[in-house]
């Protein structure tokens, strides 16, 4: 991997860094990876309304790069491919939000929809006015297939462009939200790919294509697409594209739209212009009116050679909007103007204050320290996995939660109140842990604790209910049921077995060993089941063969726990 990088782990703070600096009207959120408006504070002051949005690093110029006045009012950027954490997007709503509130365009992917939904919600609550949108334009999926639904790609910019110029004319949040949601309903999307991309964390290809082979339909995260097929020239590609984004939108003669063709990252420019010159014809052979169109790199897939073609419908009111003057890097490209990096204070998250702390040689620390190690020696396991038929960076999560949980344990409630532990060990999770696995654990620990504060006395029963609780929980975020491939398939076979352990008469260490073994075969038998849920959900039948990263943690975590119980009694 030839990479123009200092550290993998600090990819994404370097490269906001560089943003920031070449560009006086952002700022960068103190020790956070978030990209603000220099003069956030004032256009609250001024009613407008405030756009966020966000996802997962590796998509440049998006979306620090659509900052700015006209747009949006703060991005926030996750790792590589992977969604920020919930409370990343709580300090984006807590330092732009004003009176007219907030509103989060959400790309339709699993992480983003959970983390950027928590954090409204927790927003929703703490008074701020927050309404969200989601943008699923990808028309490679069927609407209804077997999979997590049709993805977010290029199109999200342009619903940046327009929703931020409705903000900037003062509408108030639910025109603002409906205006995003109508051009989200006019937009259609789809993308080919000569080569794959390389995650730095992982260090090679997501995927290999022979030097003949394209893969049609493909996300924006290096996840293969939908078929795989030979080279054909670009007129031939772009009429493939349009026909299916023309089918989706029902285009008739006479429509206006407006055109966005897209670099996924390593196309040359004179290749760009080929396909936008195809499309043009295209289209005006098809008898649509064409009123814009732009092609650069507005939405990537790090260094994917390969483009994706977006279509609009547009009237005069959408493309006044899109003709609105727009401040930011990405969108038009500014002057050479050098600005001084400055660093805006995060807001900080209220904490409760604690007398009693966790102490060193507790019976449930060392259970928690046994998950941790474990975890952290899982992690090449683990990210093998993932690469097989995810974005590999489930190894990385998991590990990263493990460090956070080490750093913050100390500082964590006393074992005498089990139930404040897994809130706190929640809030650590969620903070460290982006994409899908850091609120789906989060709502596990939260579920637990509300479960064990329900009751006086924490034995093996009342562990086994707020066990059963917490995969009920899992299952209602995430939408996943037993049989979707997903880490349900370890957790709910393990809730059942350790209950029905119990009720037969078994002690605790057999009723355990009974959850454990259960995991364990619920996740060896995901190698069998078509995903469902997730991004192996894109890959249907591919998948087989495999078993599912994530319900092979739960079994690892679960056999910790047993041990570190045994090794205490």
């Amino acid at each position: 991997m030839k990479k123009l990088i200092n550290d993998v782990s600090q990819v994404v703070p370097d490269m906001l860094n560089g943003l920031v600096a070449l560009n006086p009207h952002l700022a960068l959120l103190q020790g956070k990876t978030i990209v603000v408006r220099a003069d956030a504070a004032q256009a609250a002051a001024r009613g407008e309304v405030a756009l966020i949005s966000g996802g997962g690093a590796g998509h440049e110029p998006a979306h620090g790069g659509y900052v700015g006045a006209g747009m949006l009012s703060a991005a926030v950027s996750g790792e590589v491919f992977t969604s920020p954490s919930t409370d990343a997007v709580l300090d984006a709503i807590r330092a732009v939000a004003g009176p007219a509130g907030v509103l989060l365009i959400v790309k339709n992917y699993t992480g983003d929809r959970l983390n950027f939904g928590l954090a409204a919600e927790i927003a929703r609550a703490e008074g701020i006015p927050v309404e969200m949108v989601i943008v699923a334009d990808d028309v490679a999926l069927s609407a209804h297939g077997q999979h997590a639904g049709r993805r977010g790609l290029a199109g999200t910019v342009l619903v940046h462009k327009i929703a931020g110029a409705a903000a900037v004319q003062g509408a108030p949040l639910a025109a603002v939200a409906q205006v995003a949601r109508d051009v989200i309903a006019a937009l259609a999307t789809m993308g080919v790919a000569l080569t794959p991309c390389t995650v730095p964390a992982a260090g090679k290809p997501g995927f290999t294509l022979a030097d003949n082979e394209i893969e049609w339909g493909l996300g924006i995260h290096g996840e293969p697409g939908i078929e795989r097929g030979a080279l054909v020239p670009a007129d031939a590609i772009v009429a493939r594209l349009l026909q299916q984004i023309a089918g989706d939108l029902k285009l008739q003669r006479g429509d206006r739209v407006a055109l966005l063709v897209n670099n996924l990252g390593g196309t040359p420019a004179s290749e760009l212009d080929i396909v936008a010159d195809a499309a043009l014809r295209d289209l005006r052979a098809r008898g649509v009116e064409v009123e814009r169109a732009w092609a650069g790199t507005f939405l990537s897939a790090l260094d994917m050679a390969g483009i994706s073609l977006t279509v609009v419908r547009v009237d005069d009111q959408l493309l006044s909007l899109l003709d609105a003057p727009a401040l930011t890097s990405a969108w038009p490209t500014l002057g050479g103007h050098l600005a001084k990096t400055p660093v805006k204070p995060a807001p900080a998250a209220p904490h409760a204050k604690r007398s009693d702390r966790m102490s060193a040689d507790a019976r449930l620390r060392r259970v928690i320290e046994a998950v941790c190690a474990c975890l952290t020696g899982a992690e090449a396991v683990l990210t093998d996995m993932d690469q097989r038929v995810g974005d590999g960076d489930l190894g990385i999560s998991m590990a990263r939660a493990a460090q956070g949980i080490r750093d913050e344990i100390d500082e964590w409630p006393a074992e005498t109140d089990p139930a404040a532990v897994l809130r706190a060990m929640s809030a650590t999770i969620r903070r460290v842990v982006g994409g899908t696995s850091g609120p789906l654990y989060a709502i596990l620990l939260m579920r637990a604790a509300a479960t064990l504060d329900s009751v006086k006395t924490h034995d093996a029963r009342a562990w086994s209910a707020a066990f059963s609780a917490a995969v009920e929980g899992v299952s209602e975020l995430g939408g996943a049921h037993p049989g979707d491939r997903t880490m349900i398939d370890a957790l709910h076979p393990a809730a059942q077995a350790l209950q029905a352990a119990l009720d037969g008469g078994k002690n605790e260490e057999a009723a355990i060993n009974a959850a454990v073994e259960a995991a364990v075969q619920g996740a060896a038998q995901t190698a069998s089941m078509t995903p469902r849920r997730g991004r192996s959900s894109y890959l249907g039948d591919r998948a087989l063969g495999f078993a599912d990263p994530g319900a092979h943690a739960v079994g690892l975590w679960l056999a910790a726990v047993r041990d570190a119980l045994a090794a205490s009694r």
